[in-house]
């Protein structure tokens, strides 16, 4: 796939995460798919394998927010196989904290398929709406 191929592919996804949908995500995602969150939170660490990321990093994160999660792209830059997505989420914990957090996330695709991602975000507020 062309650069371009891989920029659209994100872009097809965030537009359907910024209304909750994260099918399309998920389907993109390649079976050794890795999920990187940056920091030093209890989330922070590299999630490797679609399975696990889908049961340890989604399954978590959705069992404490109140409804479907919402991702909303701001800006994609797209260079070789990498696509760096700036977001923000618009989202509430099943306790009431707002959680919309800052992201900066850098994808690599590779045969049309959504091969690694590393998250870069606000720790602090993870740590502060994301407490058990």
């Amino acid at each position: 796939m062309s650069v371009a191929d891989n920029k659209k592919l994100l872009e097809s996804i965030f537009s359907e995460l910024s209304v909750g949908n994260s099918r399309p995500f998920v389907e993109a995602m390649a079976d050794d798919f890795s999920w990187t969150v940056t920091g030093t939170t209890k989330w922070s660490k590299k999630y490797a394998g679609k399975s696990v990321v889908l049961c340890e990093l989604f399954g978590t994160l959705t069992s404490r927010m109140d409804g479907r999660i919402k991702t909303i792209p701001d800006r994609f830059i797209a260079e070789g196989e990498l696509v760096v997505v700036e977001a923000h989420g618009s989202n509430t914990t099943k306790s009431g904290k707002p959680y919309n957090n800052r992201y900066c996330f850098v994808f690599r695709v590779s045969a049309g398929k959504l091969k690694e991602v590393t998250e870069y975000l606000d720790t602090e507020l993870v740590s502060s709406a994301l407490a058990e």
